[in-house]
C-alpha cells in the first residue's frame, strides 16, 4: 500500500487546471453548481448556508441523486437481463452508507438492502424495510445476529463457512423456519483494485474455495431447516470495466452447472464493486455498459453449457450513493511548505480529517476538493488538505490544485464522499462524528444527528456527573 511519503509530490494524473474553481462533472453530484457569487450549491442549497445552519464538518447527501442512481442501476440490470431472457434484482449494499432515510429511499426505488451486521439489520428493520428483501452477509456472524436475522424473516443469509451452515440451521430449526441461504465462493479472480478491496482471491477471509463449495451445498441440502438458493461471489470494490466480472462469471457458472445435478440453483448473486470517479483521472464504466457486459457474459457461459440463465442479483453500494455525497469543512490554517528547490505545497488544515474520512489513510484513496464559499481569481497552487488529528497520515486530499489565495475561514468541499466516509467514521482523538444532512428541492433536513462531547463523555462510566447517584455516594 502506498503512503504519502512514497508518492510523487505531484501525481502523474494531476494536471493544473485552467480554472481552480471548476467542478469536474463526473466527480461532483449531478445537481452541484456555483451560483453568481461563486458559492457551491447542492440540491439547490448554498454550501455556506448549510455550514452556518449545521456546522462543519458536515456530510451532505443529495437525495435526488441517490434516488436517481438507484433507479438507473435497477433499470440497467433488469433491462440487460430481460434482453437475455432472464430477470435480475438489485440490493443496496448498506455498508457504503446506512441510515433509516437512505433505506427508505432505496426501498422506494425498488432495491433490496444488503446488511453485514446485527446493527445494520436493526437500522434496516427500524426503517420499515421488508425483511424478505434483506440479505445478511459476514464472515463471522454472531449467534445473536443469526437468530435476529432468522427471527425477522430475512430473505437470505449468505453463509461463509461450514460452521456457519450448522449455526444457521440450528437457529432456523429453533425458530421453526426454513431459512434461505446462499453460499459465498471465491472465484480466484483478482480484481484490479487495492489489495484491501479485492475479495475473491484465495488467501483471504471470505467464502469457500471453489473446490470446497460443492460439499458445503451438499450439507445444506441435507438440512431440513435450510433452503439452498444459489451462489454468491464478490470480486472487490471500486472496479472499472467488465473483464474481471466476466472471468469470475465463467468460473462460477461452471460450478453452478455442476450443482444443478443435485437440485435447483435458482439464483446467482455476482455482488457489486462498481467504481465511481473520485478525481478527473477516473473513468468509471457507465452502469448500462457494466450491466450488459456482465449479464451477457453469464448468458454466454450458461448457453455454452446448455443450462438456463438463473435469476441474477447484484449489490452496488458505492455506485448508488458515492457521488451524491460531499463533505464540508472549515479551513483552519494554511501553511506553505517547501517540498523541493522548485516546488512549494500549501498544507490546508481543516476541522475534520481521518475521523470522518478514513479512506485516504486506509487505502491511499484520492479525492477532489474545491473552495465552496466563494470564487477566486488566484492562480492554482499545489495543495494537500490535511486533518486536525495527531497523525502525519491524517490526509483528506493528498494532492489537489486549489486557488493560491485559500485562507483560514474559507469553506472547503470534498467531493464523492457519500460512500465509506460516514460508515467508517470514528472518535479518534475524541472528536465527535459529524451530522448528515439530506438536501432535495431546495430543502435541507438532518437525517443523522452529529455527536457532541457530552455524547462521548456519557459512555465513560468513570466520570461523576452533577446530580447523579455517583456524586451523592
Amino acid at each position: 500500500m502506498s503512503t504519502a511519503s512514497d508518492r510523487p509530490a505531484v501525481p502523474a494524473w494531476l494536471a493544473a487546471p485552467d480554472d481552480a474553481n471548476a467542478l469536474v462533472p463526473i466527480v461532483w453530484p449531478e445537481g452541484a453548481e456555483r451560483d453568481q457569487d461563486g458559492v457551491l450549491r447542492v440540491g439547490g442549497l448554498a454550501a455556506d448556508d448549510l455550514a452556518a445552519r449545521f456546522g462543519t464538518p458536515l456530510y451532505v447527501l443529495d437525495e435526488d441523486g441517490v434516488r436517481a442512481r438507484a433507479r438507473e442501476v435497477l433499470a440497467a440490470f433488469r433491462d440487460a437481463a430481460s434482453r437475455h431472457g432472464g430477470t435480475a434484482r438489485v440490493y443496496y449494499a448498506g455498508k457504503a452508507f446506512l441510515s433509516s432515510e437512505v433505506v427508505r429511499w432505496v426501498s422506494a426505488e425498488g432495491l433490496g438492502v444488503d446488511v453485514a451486521s446485527g446493527g445494520e439489520l436493526a437500522v434496516a428493520l427500524a426503517a420499515g424495510a421488508d425483511p424478505a428483501r434483506l440479505g445478511l452477509h459476514g464472515n463471522n456472524k454472531l449467534l445473536p445476529e443469526i437468530a435476529q436475522a432468522v427471527g425477522a424473516g430475512v430473505g437470505s443469509i449468505v453463509v461463509d463457512s461450514r460452521v456457519e451452515i450448522e449455526r444457521v440451521a440450528e437457529a432456523a430449526a429453533a425458530a421453526g423456519r426454513v431459512q434461505t441461504v446462499l453460499v459465498r465462493v471465491n472465484s480466484g479472480v483478482h480484481a484490479e483494485t487495492h489489495d484491501f478491496l479485492a475479495t475473491a482471491h484465495e488467501d483471504q477471509k471470505f467464502g469457500f474455495a471453489m473446490t470446497d463449495a460443492a460439499a458445503a451445498v451438499t450439507r445444506i441440502r441435507e438440512l431440513p431447516s435450510l433452503r439452498f438458493a444459489g451462489l454468491h461471489c464478490h470480486i472487490g470494490s471500486q472496479i472499472f470495466g467488465t473483464a474481471g466480472f466476466a472471468e469470475s462469471a465463467a468460473r462460477v457458472v461452471e460450478l453452478h452447472a455442476d450443482l444443478l445435478a443435485g437440485g435447483e440453483v435458482p439464483l446467482l448473486n455476482l455482488g457489486g464493486g462498481f467504481g465511481i470517479a473520485y478525481t478527473a483521472a477516473d473513468d468509471p464504466t457507465p452502469i448500462a455498459h457494466l450491466a450488459e457486459g456482465i449479464v451477457a457474459a453469464v448468458a454466454r457461459e450458461c448457453a455454452s453449457r446448455g443450462i438456463p440463465l438463473p435469476e441474477l442479483a447484484f449489490e452496488p453500494g458505492r455506485a448508488v450513493v458515492g457521488r451524491a455525497g460531499i463533505t464540508l469543512y472549515r479551513v483552519g490554517t494554511v501553511k506553505p511548505v517547501r517540498v523541493s528547490d522548485d516546488l512549494e505545497r500549501l498544507y490546508v488544515s481543516v476541522d475534520g480529517g481521518m475521523s470522518d474520512n478514513a479512506r485516504p489513510a486506509l487505502y491511499g484513496a484520492d479525492y477532489s476538493a474545491r473552495i465552496a464559499s466563494r470564487r477566486s481569481d488566484a492562480a492554482a497552487a499545489l495543495a494537500r488538505v490535511v486533518g486536525r488529528h495527531c497523525e502525519s497520515g491524517d490526509i483528506v486530499v493528498d494532492a489537489e490544485y486549489l486557488p493560491g489565495d485559500i485562507e483560514p475561514g474559507d469553506l472547503l468541499a470534498v467531493a464523492a464522499t457519500g460512500a465509506y466516509c460516514f460508515s467508517l467514521a470514528s472518535n479518534y482523538n475524541y472528536v465527535p462524528r459529524p451530522p448528515v444532512v439530506a438536501v432535495a428541492g431546495g430543502e435541507a433536513r438532518l437525517i443523522v444527528r452529529g455527536e457532541t462531547v457530552d455524547d462521548l463523555l456519557s459512555r465513560d462510566v468513570g466520570i461523576v456527573r452533577p446530580g447523579t447517584s455517583e456524586e451523592s455516594a
